[in-house]
């Protein structure tokens, strides 16, 4: 196995607080993450790591074999697909143009640049490949939440990232759009064998079936890591959200639902 991401004892604090605490993390290639915990826990934080945009307080964080600090972050990043749902342009752009700036690594597209017809033909299969080819030319202020996330993976897919960051991918999604976009991610096990990716959420039904491993934390430590079968469980995520959850698993995903604590009489 290949490491593509390696945190060692990372910490971080903010104004005298201790957000993350001494977490260790290990993703290789081709392994799907799952990184769960409830708000606050410090996911935003450990995903900024994962992203070479946030530094560790102490500890080391390496991606593809490099040292942040040690190596500049834009040559880092260009290796890194993010998915950020809140993802905010500044001008109408379509879903071609959205596509297209993840080769230049902007938010809008930037002036004077043109890509040539081979970039062009690439964010075609791109868009092809989360199945909005009908939708290429439409502009982003039209499209419904789910078109909006799912170009956003064609957008960082079209750099050929090694690396895909998935925060809270499913944020604002219907039932329908939802697990459109999870048969969306699930494809790439197929379409980008070698990727591996780490998604964020706080929320069990939101995991697609091809997550291979989890890293459970609360309060800014590890509570459980390891494959996915074993860490998602009911043990493990009652401890991580504080509050007992039973966990349910079925054809590749799993559910969550509040243990009772009473018997209610007919």
């Amino acid at each position: 196995m290949t490491p593509v991401l390696q945190l060692s004892d990372v910490t971080f604090r903010r104004d005298g607080k201790q957000i993350i605490d001494g977490i260790s993390l290990t993703v290789n290639e081709g392994e799907h993450w799952a990184l769960l915990g409830p708000n606050g826990a410090g996911k935003s934080t450990l995903l900024g790591f994962c992203a070479a945009v946030t530094f560790p307080t102490s500890g080391h964080v390496h991606i593809l074999g490099q040292q942040m600090g040690r190596v500049e972050l834009a040559q880092l990043r260009r290796f890194i697909g993010h998915v950020n749902p809140r993802h905010r342009l500044q001008y109408s752009l379509s879903v071609r143009e959205v596509v297209l700036t993840g080769i230049t690594a902007t938010i809008d597209t930037p002036m004077r640049w043109t890509p040539s017809p081979e970039e062009r033909d690439r964010a075609d299969a791109m868009i092809a490949a989360v199945g909005l080819t009908h939708k290429a030319d439409d502009v982003w202020p039209t499209l419904s939440q789910g078109e909006r996330s799912r170009t956003l993976i064609a957008r960082a897919l079209i750099s050929e990232p090694r690396l895909l960051l998935l925060d809270e991918p499913t944020t604002g999604l219907d039932v329908a759009a939802r697990e459109q976009l999870l048969e969306t991610i699930d494809s790439l096990d197929e379409t980008h064998p070698e990727v591996a990716s780490v998604l964020v959420t706080h929320h069990l039904e939101e995991l697609p079936t091809t997550t291979t491993h989890a890293l459970l934390i609360a309060d800014g430590r590890t509570v459980a890591m390891g494959d996915a079968r074993s860490t998602v469980t009911t043990d493990n995520v009652s401890a991580a959200f504080d509050h007992p959850v039973v966990v349910g698993y079925d054809e590749g995903r799993w559910t969550a639902r509040a243990k009772a604590t009473r018997i209610i009489e007919p």
